[in-house]
C-alpha cells in the first residue's frame, strides 16, 4: 500500500526512533508498503519516521545511483544490487575522507543541498529476517545509509547545513511545513491540533 510521506515540520521527523522486536505487529506488510511508497516517490531510501512511525526501520535501493555521474566504478558495482532492509541499526564508526554530495529528501521536496559526510561507515543492524549483520559500507552506499540512519536519529539533512545555507532556505522550509509545496507523491502535513 502506498503511504503518504510525512512533510518537514512534523515532530515525528525530529524524534529519535525506538527499536522494535521480531513480533512487531504487521512488520512484513509495513516493509512492503515502505518499498511501494519509496518506489512510487522515486526515492532511493525511506525511513519509518517519514511515514509517521517512530521506529528504527529503513529501506534502501541504491540502484538508481549506480548511473550517477559522481558514482565511482566501485559505487556502480555495489549500487546495482544494493537493496536492503535495516532494522534497529546502530552506527559503529564513521571514518575515511569527508566528501560532499548533493542530497535531497522525500520529506523536504524541491530542496537539494551539498552535505559533507565521512566516506566509510561500519553498521550493526538486523535484516528483515532479524539476523544480525555487521557491515562496512563506503562511497555512495555509505552516504545513502547515513542519510536514512539520520532519520531514525531525528536528524534531517538540512540540520547539517551551514548557518548561512539554513537562512537561505528557511523560507522554502516554512512553506513546506505549511503545505505550500507540490510533489509527485502524496504528502501529509502536520497540524498542531493533531494528536499522535
Amino acid at each position: 500500500m502506498i503511504l503518504p510521506i510525512i512533510a518537514y515540520g512534523d515532530p515525528v521527523l525530529k524524534r529519535k526512533a525506538l527499536p522494535i522486536s521480531k513480533d512487531y505487529e504487521g512488520l512484513e506488510q509495513l516493509i512492503e508498503s515502505m518499498w511501494e511508497t519509496m518506489y512510487h516517490a522515486h526515492g532511493v531510501g525511506l525511513a519509518a519516521p517519514q511515514i509517521g512511525k517512530s521506529i528504527r526501520l529503513f529501506v534502501i535501493d541504491g540502484s538508481p545511483f549506480a548511473d550517477d555521474e559522481d558514482a565511482t566504478p566501485n559505487d556502480q558495482l555495489v549500487l546495482k544490487s544494493f537493496k536492503k532492509v535495516f532494522i534497529n541499526a546502530e552506527m559503529l564508526t564513521e571514518e575515511g575522507d569527508d566528501f560532499s554530495f548533493t542530497e535531497g529528501c522525500l520529506s523536504i521536496p524541491d530542496i537539494r543541498e551539498d552535505v559533507t559526510r565521512p566516506s566509510v561507515i561500519r553498521l550493526r543492524y538486523l535484516d528483515e529476517h532479524f539476523n544480525e549483520q555487521v557491515e562496512e559500507f563506503s562511497g555512495l552506499a555509505a552516504r545513502i545509509i547515513q542519510h536514512e540512519y539520520d532519520h531514525i536519529e531525528g536528524v534531517l539533512f538540512t540540520d547539517k547545513l551551514s548557518p548561512l545555507k539554513k537562512r537561505l532556505i528557511k523560507g522554502k522550509l516554512d512553506k513546506i511545513s505549511r503545505g505550500m509545496v507540490e510533489s509527485d507523491y502524496r504528502m501529509k502535513f502536520f497540524t498542531k491540533s493533531k494528536k499522535r
